[in-house]
């Protein structure tokens, strides 16, 4: 005790200087004050990452909704709405950088469009906006569409990457952190439009689709094919269709095996640990972890865990995919057994209130919930908006939902999609998917009549081939191929499809 003595009243004495030059160069550094004014600027800079996820933000934008704001791109267009359109050049930046991981894209873009395949298409588009999803726009575009573009998230909207688009001509109509309201208004201003109607529909959740089969029925009929990529949008067209109420032709391009593989699984593994570790640095060494869906989110979500120590279980309905967890090493669990147990929660199943209001209450303290799939319904988020409980913000998209007793409940993007709402997605995955979904859409509005019904049809195996095979150069690799005896003996075509249309390579 005497030492820790003599160390206070050392402290209390003035600081002894060698000379001169000694004293000018501690004044260098900050005082007191100064401290606690650096420690806020580092603790404020440390949030701005996290705000931004990848995205930027021009510190001069100010809290005006741009519904409000007169905007006008360099060509005189104001058929846009967006953050800041004085964002533009850095966003061409950010898509160009884009391109340099999507080359198989870029190969389709100049392969095709000397043809143009999509000459007289008018696309109207819901997607996340993004550097990706920009390539593709632009992938369009240089094959011969006309494109007017909305966000199917209002968190994962790249707002310098929407400027970059609307200023070459794009109608966009979205922003990082649209209210509800701002989200169907964004959708109507893409469909409603004087001397322009959609002849395709490009949807990620089916609300697109959804808008203008219940708001435009005249422009829904006349559509001549939509192309979903989500198993929400999905769900939502096989239900249309089996109620006779689906009138023109749609590609399930969720269910193709390069979507279903490559972005389900593989760009899943990676991005929920940079989404989670983003927005909470945790460390998953040891922690209790739930994965609610063993589907290929939740088996990409689910190895990511496993191998950096996280002790994973897993709930499911379908009792294949049950199996196939077993058989992986997970256990299978039903979520009321575990819940208070778990440290974190993550959703992957397309489904509404698989984590309800009664286990949340169950959760213990400093749990963390998020949401891997489509929908923001997975997470009963709205029973959490009531009086007794209270909501403080932390960081974006970072909720810590306060009960009466004290304990905190970690909610990540208010149950909205993790990956692109809080981090990123790895860009050459994107580029599978996308390639996918410019080839369903070429398929579909170049189709002779009567090819394809008013159903809902998977995506040709040829084609999916064909997206594999234009990424195969990236990794400098080389298919075998089958000599004429092999090819007979399989009964097989040497240049393939090389598997039959229900095949899918994955049970889901």
């Amino acid at each position: 005790l005497g030492h820790f003595e003599d160390f206070g009243s050392m402290m209390n004495q003035p600081i002894q200087f060698a000379n001169a030059e000694d004293k000018q160069e501690f004044s260098k550094f900050p005082t007191k004050a100064g401290r606690r004014s650096l420690s806020r600027s580092i603790s404020q800079s440390s949030t701005d990452s996290y705000s931004s996820a990848a995205s930027y933000t021009d510190s001069s934008d100010d809290e005006t909704s741009p519904r409000d704001k007169a905007q006008v791109n360099s060509h005189g267009s104001t058929d846009f709405c967006v953050k800041n359109i004085k964002q533009a050049e850095f966003g061409r930046r950010e898509i160009e950088i884009a391109e340099q991981d999507m080359s198989a894209l870029i190969s389709l873009r100049k392969r095709a469009q000397g043809e143009k395949p999509l000459a007289g298409a008018k696309i109207v588009g819901c997607t996340h906006i993004t550097a990706q999803t920009a390539v593709l726009i632009e992938t369009l575009v240089a094959l011969g569409a006309q494109c007017r573009w909305t966000a199917c998230n209002i968190y994962s909207t790249q707002n310098e990457v929407a400027a970059s688009l609307a200023e070459i001509g794009v109608a966009v109509f979205a922003w990082k952190g649209e209210s509800e309201d701002d989200f169907w208004w964004c959708i109507d201003r893409c469909v409603n439009t004087e001397g322009w109607q959609a002849n395709m529909i490009l949807d990620d959740g089916g609300d697109l689709t959804h808008w203008v089969y219940k708001k435009y029925p005249s422009v829904f009929k006349k559509v001549r094919g939509i192309v979903e990529e989500s198993v929400t949008g999905v769900h939502r067209l096989y239900q249309l269709s089996k109620a006779g109420k689906l009138c023109v032709p749609a590609m399930n391009v969720n269910d193709s095996v390069t979507k279903q593989k490559f972005d389900n699984l593989y760009c899943c593994r990676e991005s929920i640990l940079d989404g989670l570790k983003r927005t909470t640095d945790i460390m998953f060494g040891g922690k209790q972890v739930v994965v609610c869906g063993y589907g290929e989110v939740g088996k990409g979500c689910c190895t990511a865990l496993k191998a950096l120590g996280a002790i994973v279980c897993i709930t499911e309905i379908d009792p294949i995919c049950a199996l196939q967890a077993c058989m992986d090493g997970f256990r299978v669990v039903k979520l009321s057994e575990v819940i208070r147990q778990m440290d974190v929660v993550i959703t992957c199943t397309g489904n509404k209130n698989v984590v309800s209001r009664e286990q949340l209450d169950r959760m213990k303290n400093g749990c963390i919930v998020c949401n891997m799939g489509h929908s923001n319904t997975e997470i009963d988020v709205a029973s959490l908006r009531s009086p007794e409980l209270t909501w403080e913000r932390v960081r974006s998209q970072v909720d810590h939902i306060i009960w009466p007793d004290g304990k905190r409940v970690i909610l990540l993007a208010e149950g909205r999609l993790l990956n692109l709402s809080c981090s990123t997605v790895p860009t050459f995955v994107l580029s599978i998917t996308a390639t996918t979904q410019a080839l369903a859409l070429i398929e579909l509005y170049n189709a002779p009549e009567g090819r394809y019904k008013q159903d809902v049809y998977l995506l040709p195996k040829k084609m999916d081939e064909y997206v594999a095979s234009l990424h195969l150069p990236n990794f400098d690799a080389h298919l075998t191929e089958l000599s004429d005896e092999q090819a007979k003996y399989m009964g097989l075509n040497k240049n393939g499809p090389f598997k039959p249309n229900y095949y899918r390579s994955v049970s889901l």
